[in-house]
C-alpha cells in the first residue's frame, strides 16, 4: 500500500518593512518600490498571490520566500505560501528529476510509467486541498519539479499560473532531455515560466513564455544580517565549531531589526580532536548534503594541499543541515555517510583538520544564525558544485565580503567576475585546479580581502530582494491580470 502524504500546510509569513533597505540602496529606490506596490495592489483588486513548493526547510526556495513574501505583505500585497505533502517514493522521483535537469543520472533510476504514476498520485492528493484555499483568479506561482504536476488542476479551476524553475543545465544531454520530457506535459498550458538563466529554458517549453529572474538574498534575515566579532565567536563556540566553553543558557543577541535571536543547540560534528581555535583560518563549504555539491572533491582538494604546505594553518569545515530534517531530499543521509567514510579513510593528521558538521534545524532562525556566523568567520568560502542552478550560498558569502572560490557552473558564473569578485574554477571536476586556487587564496590574505570587498558590492548592486520583487511585479503585468 502506498504511503499517504502529509496534508498541505500554509506557512505563516510575518510582514517586513522594505524601508530597511534605505541605508543600503537609498530612499529613492525604496520609494519607487512602494509606488510600484500601490499600483499593483490596485490592479490585483483583492486577488491573492500564492507560492507553492514542497518544503519549508532547506534549499533556496525556502530561504527566499519568507523575506520576499514578508516585504510584499508589508507593501499591502496579499502574498501567501503553501507547502504540499509528499512521501518518500515521490521525493525519490523528484530528486531523480532534480539530477536530470542538472544533466546528471543521479541514482540511475528510470523516469518511466511507474515513476509518473508515483508523481501523479501525490499531485492528486494535493490538488483538492490547494483548491480549498485558492480562488478563481488568484495568482499561483508553482516552484520547481515537485509542483509542476499541479498545473493542469489549478488552471482548470481558474487560477492564473506561473511556474518557477530554480534549477537547470547550460548544456543539453540525454538526462536533460529525459527530465524535461517528463515534466513538459504538465506545463503545456502554463502562461509564464520563470528561470534563473536564459540557457535553462528547454526546447520542450514555449520560449516566448519564459522570463529570467535571478534569485536574491535578504540582507536583514538571520542568515545575512550584520554580526559583530564577539557575537560570531560566541555563536561558533556554542555550536561547537570553534574551541571554547559554551554558555549553559545559550547565546542571545538582537537581530538587525531588533528581533530576539538565540542559539542554544550544538551541531553534530564528526571530527578527531578538538574544535579549531578562534585564530585558526577556516575553509568553509555550507550546502545541502548533495552529490552535486561534490563534498568528496572538497575534501580531496583540501587534503592535497597538506603535503606541500599549501593549506597553511587552515582547517576545513563542511557544514550542512541535519539530514533527518530535510523532507524533500532523500539522498542526504547517503551523501553524508559517503563523506564520513571518506574522512575515516584519511590519515590521522588530515582527519584532525577536517570537520563535518550537521547543523540543527529545529529552529530556522537559530540555524540561519549558525550559518551566518560560520560564513563570516571563514577565511575562504568554497562552493565546489558540479552543477548549480544559481547558488545562493555563494551570494550569501559574497554579501559577507568573503572571498569565494567556486566552480564556473550555472548561475555562479553570473554572480562572480573571475579574479575580481571571486575566483572560478573553469572545470568543476578539476580537483587540482581547485586546490591550486584554494592555496592562492589561503596564502594571499590581501588579495582575498580585496576580492571579498568587491563581492559585497556586486551583491548590493544585483542580488538583493528589492530588485527581485520588482521583477515579480513585471511578471504579474505580463500575466495580463488587468
Amino acid at each position: 500500500m502506498r504511503e499517504q502524504p502529509p496534508p498541505v500546510e500554509e506557512v505563516r509569513v510575518a510582514s517586513r518593512s522594505p524601508r530597511r533597505f534605505e541605508p543600503i540602496l537609498g530612499a529613492e529606490a525604496v520609494r519607487a518600490a512602494e509606488e510600484r506596490a500601490t499600483r499593483l495592489r490596485e490592479r490585483l483588486r483583492g486577488r491573492r498571490i500564492w507560492n507553492v513548493n514542497s518544503t519549508a526547510v532547506g534549499g533556496g526556495v525556502a530561504e527566499m520566500l519568507p523575506s520576499l513574501l514578508g516585504y510584499a505583505r508589508d507593501l499591502g500585497v496579499d502574498a501567501r505560501w503553501l507547502v504540499i505533502g509528499g512521501e518518500p517514493a515521490f521525493f525519490g522521483v523528484t530528486k531523480r528529476l532534480h539530477h536530470a535537469l542538472h544533466g546528471s543520472a543521479g541514482d540511475g533510476r528510470p523516469l518511466g510509467v511507474a515513476e509518473r504514476e508515483t508523481y501523479e498520485a501525490v499531485q492528486r492528493h494535493n490538488a483538492p486541498q490547494l483548491l480549498e484555499r485558492i480562488r478563481p483568479g488568484d495568482v499561483v506561482i508553482l516552484h520547481d519539479p515537485q509542483t509542476a504536476g499541479l498545473a493542469p488542476a489549478l488552471a482548470g479551476a481558474g487560477a492564473v499560473l506561473a511556474w518557477r524553475c530554480h534549477i537547470g543545465h547550460d548544456a543539453v544531454n540525454a538526462e536533460v532531455e529525459s527530465g524535461w520530457s517528463f515534466l513538459a506535459p504538465y506545463l503545456a498550458d502554463v502562461p509564464a515560466y520563470v528561470f534563473s538563466r536564459r540557457a535553462y529554458v528547454p526546447r520542450q517549453l514555449d520560449g516566448d513564455r519564459a522570463v529570467v529572474i535571478a534569485p536574491s538574498i535578504d540582507p536583514f534575515s538571520a542568515k545575512n544580517e550584520e554580526l559583530d566579532e564577539k557575537t560570531v565567536r560566541s555563536v561558533l563556540v556554542q555550536v561547537g565549531l570553534v574551541g571554547g566553553s559554551p554558555r549553559s543558557g545559550g547565546v542571545s543577541f538582537s537581530g538587525s531589526g531588533g528581533e530576539a535571536r538565540r542559539v542554544s543547540r550544538a551541531a553534530h560534528v564528526v571530527r578527531e580532536g578538538p574544535a579549531p581555535a578562534w585564530e585558526t583560518p577556516l575553509v568553509v563549504q555550507v550546502s545541502r548534503w548533495d552529490p552535486l555539491k561534490d563534498p568528496l572533491g572538497v575534501i580531496e582538494g583540501y587534503c592535497s594541499l597538506l603535503d606541500d604546505g599549501g593549506a597553511g594553518g587552515a582547517e576545513l569545515v563542511l557544514a550542512g543541515p541535519d539530514v533527518s530534517s530535510v523532507s524533500d531530499d532523500p539522498e542526504g543521509q547517503a551523501v553524508l555517510a559517503s563523506a564520513v567514510s571518506a574522512w575515516r579513510a584519511l590519515p590521522p593528521r588530515a582527519r584532525r583538520r577536517i570537520h563535518l558538521a550537521q547543523l540543527p534545524t529545529e529552529d530556522l532562525a537559530e540555524n540561519a544564525s549558525m550559518v551566518n556566523a560560520l560564513q563570516r568567520h571563514a577565511a575562504v568560502v568554497v562552493q565546489k558544485s558540479l552543477n548549480e542552478g544559481f547558488g545562493l550560498t555563494v551570494t550569501e558569502a559574497m554579501w559577507k565580503a568573503r572571498p569565494v572560490l567556486a566552480s564556473a557552473v550555472g548561475g555562479i558564473r553570473d554572480q562572480i567576475e573571475d579574479g575580481l569578485s571571486g575566483v572560478l574554477v573553469a572545470d568543476a571536476s578539476d580537483r587540482e585546479a581547485y586546490a591550486r586556487a584554494l592555496a592562492a587564496l589561503i596564502g594571499g590574505p590581501d588579495r582575498a580581502a580585496a576580492i571579498g570587498a568587491a563581492a559585497r558590492e556586486r551583491v548590493r548592486d544585483r542580488y538583493l530582494g528589492l530588485r527581485h520583487l520588482g521583477q515579480y511585479a513585471d511578471l504579474l503585468e505580463r500575466l495580463g491580470l488587468w
